[in-house]
């Protein structure tokens, strides 16, 4: 008798650890806000300053805003205030005309900015302008892939308080630790500030633009 109470005392505990487990929260996925509503410019301004003043016309058509190449530069930027650290952006970019680059996303760091380059210095440098006053085809977070115009890529970029890492189509382009680097930009992309995407004498379809808030 005393045998089938502590047996039964033993399968209690083990149901009720498990019952406890089973309770536990699982962690909550951020919520991605939309940056675009598919049918116009809400939240965004067109730049007209500095490399933008001749700038291509920036339209929305069939869900994708579609920047025609200026010359040198045509981009948009948020009218709003975005978030300075602990957050992702994630977009749909691809090449229409052009062999320059036809996402250069400009964002903060908490109180420094950076421009995320994807297909610069002739069509496949990707990385960031400026590390450590260092452009994006000459310092560390260097890449190099082959963009096909017509072609749409998947592009992410998180900003944490270890790092700065982008993918495209889920490749990792590049991690840059915080600590160790110091941000700044091209004068050129001033105008981006606090949050742009630019092109360089080349036009450009986006779409998908979310952002999500991260713990």
């Amino acid at each position: 008798m005393l045998n089938r109470c502590v047996a039964m005392t033993a399968i209690c505990c083990l149901l009720s650890g498990l019952a406890l487990h089973a309770e536990e929260p699982k962690a909550k996925e951020p919520t991605a806000e939309k940056l675009f509503d598919g049918k116009s410019l809400a939240g965004w301004k067109i730049a007209e300053k500095g490399a933008f003043d001749q700038h291509g016309a920036v339209t929305v058509k069939g869900g994708e805003i579609l920047l025609v190449k200026g010359d040198s530069s045509t981009g948009i930027f948020r009218a709003d205030q975005p978030p300075r650290m602990n957050y992702e952006i994630s977009l749909e970019a691809k090449r229409t005309d052009g062999s320059d680059f036809f996402c250069g996303l400009t964002f903060p760091i908490n109180d420094e900015y950076c421009t995320m380059l994807i297909g610069g210095w002739g069509g496949g440098v990707t990385g960031l302008s400026n590390v450590d006053d260092l452009s994006a085809v000459e310092n560390g977070a260097t890449g190099y892939q082959e963009f096909k115009n017509d072609q749409w890529y998947k592009i992410r970029l998180r900003v944490t308080p270890e790092s700065v890492t982008a993918w495209i189509d889920g490749d990792s382009i590049f991690n840059v630790k915080i600590a160790d680097a110091k941000f700044s930009i091209w004068w050129e992309q001033e105008p981006m500030r606090p949050l742009g995407i630019a092109t360089w004498n080349t036009s450009a379809a986006l779409r998908n633009l979310e952002l999500k808030r991260l713990k």
